[in-house]
């Protein structure tokens, strides 16, 4: 009898720890929480639903702060995009500025009259003009000059560049960092090792433009291996990065090369646990 009682007894104790378990496994799954990134607008066409011109801008969502990284070149095409995604403008926290030229801040001005109570991040060698204009609409400018933390999680690099002054994003998840360039004019190989020395950790995916366009299919080759070489394990080229360096990512990555344009749409599930 008395053997019954004990065997009983350790299956209720055995049966309330699997009950922990399960509880505990369900309370760190809803407590992680994704990455979406949203090419918004682009060059390459992909979503056919929606306008391409030449530019860039990339919506991040799942971090504290829902993020626009760099706003394309004409505000009223990016504000028709995210009508047709579904994206609302007033949804969004901060906005991020990778460099001057116009295909990347062109669009900001509509934007801001459509969404002014943001926060806008850009390098510390923008013109005066430029952080008064936002200024004036009653957003706030952050100026960036070298590594900064914009929110929990995701950073910028800092300007990089002599002439040409440019940050690119990085988000760090549970998979390694993501980095998103706009045009990574201070070279994509150095913009990686930025990021990668910066945080200590491996690149999960490098998305956004390259700026490889017109260069030859050796050079391309050299760069896309030097990538490879620092442990990027998926790239979604786009933008200034060039037909030809697309197609060579492809070869080289595979089904880790993301084909990508505007209206592509990347989750990272449980990026943030």
């Amino acid at each position: 009898m008395l053997s019954i009682t004990v065997g009983m007894e350790m299956l209720r104790i055995n049966w309330i720890i699997l009950t922990l378990v399960l509880c505990l496994s369900l309370v760190f799954a809803a407590d992680a929480a994704d990455l979406d990134l949203t090419v918004v607008y682009d060059n390459n066409p992909y979503d056919e639903r929606l306008e391409t011109r030449w530019g860039f801008s990339c919506l991040l969502e799942g971090p504290e702060r829902t993020i626009i990284f760099d706003v394309g070149g004409e505000g009223s095409v990016l504000l028709r995009n995210m009508e047709k995604l579904k994206i609302d403008p007033n949804a969004i926290d901060l906005v991020v500025l990778s460099h001057i030229h116009g295909d990347h801040i062109g669009g900001l001005p509509t934007f801001l009259k459509e969404n002014p109570d943001v926060t806008v991040y850009m390098p510390r060698s923008f013109p005066m003009r430029i952080k008064e204009g936002v200024l004036g609409v009653g957003a706030r400018v952050i100026e960036v000059r070298g590594p900064t933390e914009i929110c929990k999680d995701v950073y910028s690099t800092g300007e990089l560049g002599d002439l040409l002054k440019e940050e690119s994003l990085v988000v760090k998840i549970s998979k390694g960092l993501v980095v998103i360039t706009g045009c990574a004019h201070p070279g994509i190989v150095r913009t990686v090792k930025e990021a990668k020395g910066m945080l200590k950790t491996d690149i999960y995916l490098a998305l956004g433009g390259f700026h490889l366009g017109g260069m030859s299919s050796q050079r391309i080759e050299e760069i896309v291996n030097k990538i490879k070489g620092e442990g990027v394990k998926k790239v979604a080229p786009c933008h200034c990065s060039g037909d030809l360096a697309r197609k060579v990512f492809k070869v080289v990555y595979g089904e880790n090369c993301v084909l990508t344009g505007v209206g592509k749409r990347i989750k990272i599930e449980e990026a943030f646990k």
